[in-house]
Order: C-alpha cells, then sequence, then structure tokens
C-alpha cells in the first residue's frame, strides 16, 4: 500500500491548522530505518512506541512503557501509521484537538530486524514479520538497547488487533529494573519533562537535537 494511503487515518483525526504536527511529505531518514518513543500526556498518560516500516512509522500505544525486563510483558495497543517526520515531534497539541496534551521524546534510535522462520531459520522481511503477527528486532536508542520482540495476541475485549512487547534475553536486558515514570521522565531531545515542556509557552514544536539525558 502507498504511503500516501497509509496515513490517510492520521490525516483524518487531525486539523493540521491547529496542531503543530507534521501532516508528512518526506521519504526515509536513512539507510538504517529508525524508531523513536514519545511520552504522551493525553487523555491517558502512555508511551507511543514506533517503528519505522515502509516509508511510515508503525505505531503502538504502550500505557506501561517498554520493560527491559525480560519476564515483563506489555500490552501494545496498534494506532494509526505516523509519517516519519513525527519522530521528530515534541511540542503540545492544542486542547480539544486529537491527542491533545503534550509530547515528549523520550527515546530514539535506529533498529535492525532479527525476525525469522522459526520453521527454517531464514531471514524474514520486517513488514511481513508483522502482517504474520510476529517480529523480533535490536534496538540502538539512547536508552533502549538490544532485542525486543513485538507479538499479536487476541483482544478479548473486541475492539482491534492487541500485540505484546517483550525484552529478549540478551546483555542488555536488566530483570527487575522498572520503567521510568513517565511524570519524571525526561526528553532525550531537550531534557525536559512533561510538565516542564507545557509549562514553557515558547517551547518549540521542532526541538534542536540534543545531548541524551537518562
Amino acid at each position: 500500500m502507498a504511503t500516501e494511503d497509509t496515513l490517510s487515518e492520521y490525516r483524518r483525526k487531525r486539523d493540521f491548522a491547529r496542531t503543530a504536527e507534521p501532516r508528512g511529505e518526506g521519504g526515509g531518514l536513512g539507510p538504517a530505518p529508525c524508531f523513536v518513543v514519545q511520552i504522551h500526556d493525553a487523555s491517558s498518560t502512555h508511551f507511543d512506541f514506533r517503528l519505522e516500516v515502509d516509508g511510515v512509522l508503525k505505531s503502538w500505544a504502550v500505557p506501561k512503557g517498554p520493560s527491559p525486563d525480560p519476564h515483563v510483558k506489555r500490552l501494545a495497543m496498534p494506532t494509526e501509521d505516523h509519517p516519519l517526520e513525527y519522530r521528530d515531534f515534541e511540542g503540545v497539541i492544542a486542547k480539544g484537538e486529537y491527542g491533545g496534551g503534550t509530547v515528549i521524546v523520550w527515546d530514539e534510535g535506529g533498529y535492525r530486524n532479527l525476525s525469522r522462520n522459526r520453521r527454517t531459520g531464514a531471514d524474514v522481511p520486517f513488514a511481513e514479520a508483522l502482517a504474520h503477527g510476529h517480529a523480533s528486532f535490536h534496538l540502538s536508542g539512547a536508552k533502549l538497547h538490544g532485542g525486543y520482540a513485538l507479538t499479536r495476541i487476541h483482544n478479548q475485549r473486541g475492539s482491534g488487533d492487541a500485540w505484546l512487547l517483550v525484552k529478549e534475553t540478551d546483555r542488555w536486558a536488566a530483570p527487575g529494573r522498572a520503567t521510568p515514570d513517565p511524570r519524571r521522565a525526561r526528553s532525550v531531545r531537550s531534557g525536559r519533562t512533561l510538565r516542564q515542556l507545557a509549562a514553557d509557552p515558547a517551547a518549540p514544536s521542532w526541538p534542536a537535537r540534543e545531548r541524551p539525558h537518562a
């Protein structure tokens, strides 16, 4: 499906005269696909987990955020595809608009596909792996590192697909380590918390890259 078509739902939900979110006009960002994790303080505060796939950001809302503990399974609810430019978005979405609230970029980086056919061991293209309901990948971010997997599960609530996001057991795994409190977590771009960004009336929607913060 063309990128223009995959972004139709994203565009339908937004009034770009009232939101600083990108409409989505650009192409790929580089040879390696990117990922971004944003914290979104909307009707409920959650983490948005996004992976570049076929020219868009495939997106999941992860209420409790990615865990570095392989024993912890995080619910991940798919949302509409977002444009690649959304990886740069950090700002305040106007009240009354879809997803109104503050957004910070909590982590970002690149990823590589680790998906394999379980029977033959052959490589599986990432989009195909997602379509089949199980994709493995290695994150190289400022905060998230190592293998993760997304697995589609049956949604008992009957409201569409549900997925689980789980850390693989590798040298970056951290059993027992908690995911940061989203209200205390800091942007990898600006070092600010959600509250600090929301309190700044001059906060730019497209901040320049800055040194990563813990």
